[in-house]
C-alpha cells in the first residue's frame, strides 16, 4: 500500500476540547494509514496468510488487523481504548447479513488485558504483533513487557512476536515536530508516563530481553507521513496520543499552534505537508 496524503477534515473551534471518540477518529482517518508500509513489509517478510493465527497488542483501530485479515489470517486484537476498538469493530466484524462478513467468525476484538484474548477454540496463537512504535513515550517500554508477558503464553513454543519502533531521529522528518511534546510537557508532574524522549538504538531489543524474547532479524521500512494540509497534519499527530501530557500542562489550543509552527518547514508549496521517516521493526521467537 503506497502512502497517500490525507484528504482535508473539517475542524471546529481548536480552542475547544476533542471528545475521545474524535480523536479515535483522527486516528483512523487520517493517520493510522502512514504506518501501512509497515504492516505490509512485516506480514510479506513473514508470509502471513491462511495459517496465520494472530494476536495483535494494541490494535487501535483495526488496519493492521484488516490487511492481515485481507491475507486469509485469523485475527485477534486486544486494546484499552473503546473509541478505538470500536471503529475497529466497524471495520472487522460487518453485519452478519453482510456478503462481506463472510469468514467473520475467525475475526475477535477484546477490551483490556491480552490475558483475556485466549484462543476461542484453544488452538495458540503463531503470531503476535504490537505494531505501536514504540521508541518516543516516556513508559511505553514498559507498558509493551507488561502486555507481552500477558500474551506470549497464549502463543505455541517457537511462535513468532514483532515490536515496533520509531527509526532513528535523523531519519525521521518529524521528530522535530514530536519535540514540541516534551518542550511544552515540561510543567507535567514527574514521571511522565507518555511525555515524549529521543528514541534509541537498543529499545526493542530491550523489550524483547525483558520479555523473554530471542531476537532473530529486524528491518526498517520507510513510511512518510503526507497530509492534505495542515490542519490534517496538527490532527493527525495529536491522534498519536504522544501529545496528550502537552494538552494536560497547557491547553490543546497551545499545542495545536506549535505543532503547526513546527510542521511549516514540512509544508510545500500546494499547502500538503511531508515528512519522511523511517520504522524499525524486531523479529523474535518466544
Amino acid at each position: 500500500m503506497t502512502p497517500t496524503l490525507v484528504r482535508h477534515h473539517s475542524h471546529a473551534d481548536t480552542a475547544t476540547p476533542v471528545d475521545p471518540d474524535t480523536g479515535a477518529r483522527d486516528w483512523a482517518e487520517i493517520q493510522e494509514r502512514m504506518l501501512a508500509p509497515l504492516y505490509e513489509a512485516v506480514y510479506e517478510r513473514l508470509e502471513v496468510g491462511t495459517g496465520t493465527r494472530l494476536l495483535s497488542l494494541g490494535c487501535g483501530s483495526g488496519l493492521a488487523l484488516l490487511i492481515a485479515a485481507g491475507r486469509g489470517a485469523r485475527v485477534t486484537g486486544v486494546d484499552t481504548d473503546p473509541d478505538r476498538l470500536a471503529l475497529a469493530r466497524a471495520r472487522l466484524l460487518p453485519d452478519p447479513g453482510n456478503e462481506a462478513g463472510t469468514g467473520a467468525g475467525h475475526r475477535r476484538l477484546l477490551d483490556g488485558d491480552p490475558s483475556e484474548a485466549a484462543p476461542a477454540d484453544g488452538t495458540p496463537y503463531n503470531l503476535l504483533t504490537a505494531f505501536t512504535p514504540i521508541g518516543c513515550s516516556s513508559g511505553d517500554a514498559e507498558g509493551l513487557v507488561s502486555a507481552l508477558r500477558s500474551a506470549v503464553p497464549l502463543a505455541a513454543r517457537g511462535s513468532t512476536v514483532v515490536l515496533t519502533g520509531w527509526g532513528p531521529p535523523e531519519r525521521c522528518a518529524t521528530a522535530p515536530v514530536l519535540r514540541v511534546a516534551d518542550r511544552l510537557s515540561d510543567g507535567a508532574p514527574t514521571p511522565r508516563p507518555d511525555g515524549w524522549r529521543v528514541a534509541r538504538r537498543d529499545d526493542l531489543e530491550e523489550v524483547a530481553f525483558r520479555a523473554g524474547l530471542k531476537p532473530d532479524g529486524s528491518g526498517r521500512v520507510a513510511c512518510p507521513f503526507g497530509y492534505a494540509d495542515m490542519d490534517s497534519a496538527v490532527r493527525g499527530l495529536l491522534s498519536t496520543r504522544l501529545f496528550d501530557a502537552a494538552v494536560r500542562v497547557t491547553d490543546r489550543a497551545q499545542v495545536e499552534k506549535e505543532v503547526a509552527q513546527a510542521l511549516r518547514p514540512h509544508r510545500r508549496r500546494d499547502g500538503t505537508i511531508w515528512m519522511p521517516n523511517v520504522f524499525r521493526y524486531l523479529v523474535c521467537a518466544t
